[in-house]
């Protein structure tokens, strides 16, 4: 009994030696699992108790990758994927606080989450992208994930950054098979071995059944009790090429580990995307974008071999820019043309034309007395000021060409048609900018996005207007310098003098 007694001793020292086996981390781990908190429930939870204007709350459990409305939406769920919505009463009715008021006071209020990868709180209904996203491509996986994790700590620093994330995920645990010699002198390789136990604990489809208009699978696999545990898996028999049967240990290891759950490529490269989302009031974008790529894009590229490419809204935006400057020329060699063809000259439409750049001035400078920011939405109201700011020079030109050709002399008709037309082109513009204010002052979430270009439009207008009743009619008068004048030092005299 005593050599028995310090036999089974000496068993129980070298087990804890030795650590706990396979099979209690596993079971640890759940215990672990089952006493956390559902995190589902703790922003669920803390949606009802802290909004009580909400119009109404729903869960996406199990919830697409996107989310409801998404592009992602109607794609198969995902287990490690939940979402919580929440539907507002309208703007005034829920006493002007704005959605994004209420995505910060929910991400406060439900804090951190152990243990989640990814936590997000969107309130846009509609996004041109991230407000910061940035691609790193690399050849090597070590280098991306160093550049990942100083990406990430730098954006850190900055005030008014969160929701900051990366789209590397180490996948779920899984169990990896390695073949041994043994069993590759029995023929065995690894793919055989794989197969068997994916057959033998998921199943083998035998056969197929038609019942109505489903299409039953029938699997064969063995039965529950023996394939609850890893282990089963070393109790399992793998079935030689000769055909006998041999117990999977003596052929094989395994071990836990985990895999990539998604590898991400462009141009043959892989790729992880680091993002986040910023308070605007707090720090731009566009500064952001400027520090981060003046700092890491060079270093990177020289050090670690991975590139840095901005994305997401900073990416579209430039797309955007660039497709709009490519066509701008165009569409000002539309309107010189539009302009040319009447006036049967070549110079006349460059006078008109010269108050477009001041238009854009008078745009920048409407932005700052509003206290707004230059926009996207911004530019696209500048170009659209192009067309419009040119109407009051058009209609000053064809007056003084009227009555030129009436025989006035030329400094008479550039003066007359300036007192004729200032009347109708001064309250052409300013009823063009009065109609744009109510537009720049209304603080609705349906129209925040049209106010830079109202700022534009109506700032632009009647800035031009006013540089066109004094830069027209001196541009005519050089031009007629340059071509000679009609009229006699007397009559230019006389004008100037009227």
């Amino acid at each position: 009994a005593a050599p028995a007694a310090a036999a089974a001793a000496q068993a129980q020292q070298a087990q804890q030696q030795q650590g706990p086996s396979l099979q209690e981390r596993l079971a640890a781990q759940a215990r672990n699992l089952q006493s956390k908190k559902d995190p589902r429930e703790q922003i669920y939870g803390t949606a009802q108790s802290q909004f009580p204007f909400h119009r109404e709350l729903l869960r996406y459990l199990d919830a697409p990758r996107g989310g409801p409305g998404s592009p992602g939406r109607g794609n198969a769920g995902s287990s490690e994927v939940a979402e919580v919505v929440l539907y507002l009463t309208p703007f005034f009715e829920r006493g002007e606080i704005s959605s994004a008021e209420i995505r910060d006071r929910w991400r406060e209020k439900v804090g951190s989450i152990p243990d989640a990868l990814e936590l997000t709180f969107v309130s846009d209904a509609f996004s041109a992208g991230d407000a910061i996203n940035y691609r790193l491509e690399g050849r090597d996986e070590e280098n991306l994930k160093i550049a990942s994790t100083e990406l990430r700590a730098e954006l850190a620093r900055y005030p008014g950054v969160f929701d900051i994330s990366d789209s590397f995920r180490a996948g779920k645990q899984e169990v990896q098979i390695q073949i041994l010699e043994t069993g590759k002198t029995l023929g065995l390789n690894l793919n055989d071995v794989a197969t068997q136990v994916r057959q033998a604990f998921y199943g083998a489809e035998s056969q197929r059944i038609q019942r109505g208009s489903d299409d039953i699978r029938v699997m064969v696999r063995y039965p529950e009790d023996e394939r609850q545990s890893l282990g089963n898996l070393e109790d399992l028999l793998i079935r030689t090429p000769s055909g006998a049967e041999v117990p999977f240990l003596s052929i094989a290891d395994f071990s836990l580990g985990n895999s990539y759950s998604s590898i991400n490529r462009q141009d043959g490269r892989r790729v992880i995307t680091v993002r986040g989302d910023i308070d605007r009031t707090v720090v731009k974008p566009d500064e952001i974008r400027r520090e981060v790529i003046g700092k890491f894009k060079d270093k990177w590229a020289r050090d670690l071999d991975v590139k840095l490419v901005v994305g997401g809204e900073g990416e579209r935006q430039l797309s955007s820019l660039s497709e709009l400057f490519s066509t701008f020329p165009l569409a000002m060699m539309v309107i010189f043309a539009l302009l040319a063809i009447p006036l049967k000259s070549y110079t006349q439409p460059l006078i008109i034309m010269s108050v477009i750049p001041f238009g854009a001035i008078g745009a920048i400078f409407g932005h700052f007395i509003m206290g707004a920011d230059l926009v996207f939405f911004s530019l696209l109201g500048i170009i659209a000021l192009s067309g419009v700011v040119v109407n009051a020079s058009l209609v000053l030109v064809v007056s003084i060409n009227r009555l030129r050709d009436e025989g006035m002399g030329m400094v008479e008709a550039v003066s007359t048609a300036g007192m004729m037309r200032f009347r109708p082109i001064f309250l052409t513009s300013l009823t063009t900018f009065i109609g744009l204010v109510p537009l720049m002052i209304t603080a609705s979430p349906a129209t925040f996005f049209i106010v830079p270009m109202a700022i534009s439009l109506s700032f632009g207008v009647l800035f031009a207007t006013v540089i066109t009743l004094f830069l027209v009619p001196s541009l005519y008068v050089i031009l007629q310098d340059f071509h000679g004048h009609t009229d006699t030092a007397e009559e230019r005299a006389l004008a100037y003098q009227h």
